[in-house]
Formats: C-alpha cells, sequence, structure tokens
C-alpha cells in the first residue's frame, strides 16, 4: 500500500470513528492541473461533530501514518473545515453547506469512490 493510500484509509477511518456521513474520495489524478491528487469529503451533523470528526482525522493520521496536515481551516464556525495533507485534501462540512457547494460535481471529471457509513 503506497504512502497516499495508507494517508487515504486513515483519514477515512478517523471520520467513521466520529460517525461522519457520506464520505467521497475523489481521485483527481487524471486531471491535470489540480490542487492535490484526492479529496475526501464528508458530512457531520452539527458543528460540535464536524469538529469532533477534525480531531479524529488528526488523531488516526498522525498515529497510523505519522502525518499531520500542513494546515486546518474552518474551524472558527467548523460548517466547513478544510485539511491540507497536500497529495490529499479533506474537507468536513455540515450537510447544508456540503449541498451549497458541492465539490463533487464541481470536480466532475474526477472518479468518485463512495465510502459506506457504518452504522
Amino acid at each position: 500500500m503506497n504512502e497516499t493510500t495508507e494517508l487515504i484509509k486513515n483519514i477515512t477511518e478517523g471520520i467513521q470513528e466520529k460517525k461522519g456521513s457520506n464520505i467521497v474520495v475523489a481521485d483527481l489524478t487524471g486531471i491535470s492541473e489540480t490542487i492535490s491528487k484526492y479529496f475526501v469529503i464528508c458530512q457531520g451533523n452539527s458543528p460540535t461533530q464536524v469538529g469532533a470528526i477534525v480531531d479524529s482525522i488528526k488523531e488516526f493520521t498522525r498515529k497510523n501514518s505519522g502525518v499531520k496536515p500542513f494546515a486546518v481551516d474552518g474551524l472558527r464556525n467548523s460548517q466547513w473545515v478544510a485539511m491540507d495533507y497536500s497529495d490529499v485534501l479533506v474537507h468536513v462540512f455540515l450537510p447544508e453547506t456540503r449541498q451549497y457547494y458541492n465539490l463533487e460535481n464541481l470536480w466532475a471529471d474526477a472518479r468518485l469512490t463512495s465510502v459506506p457509513d457504518i452504522e
């Protein structure tokens, strides 16, 4: 398993640990001139849950991959938090904010993979 695949796995597990939902991995490697190779997009049901998901992602990636995000932005209101892991950008949304920005359709050329929710 390469480093990026392992990182995405740890990000996904961090999201699932805090019951984040509607996880989508967007593979941008086939698109030229993108800001990263992958997006991981998910949502939480409240600003508190969004913050908990972000903390869980940080913990899982640090503990299992030895990686910390270069930057985390959006925690002040926790409607949309972006986490920069260089090759992977993580977007944790509130449902209405996610619907408004609709990143999955914005990157329509990307190969999208849905990760099942954990009950």
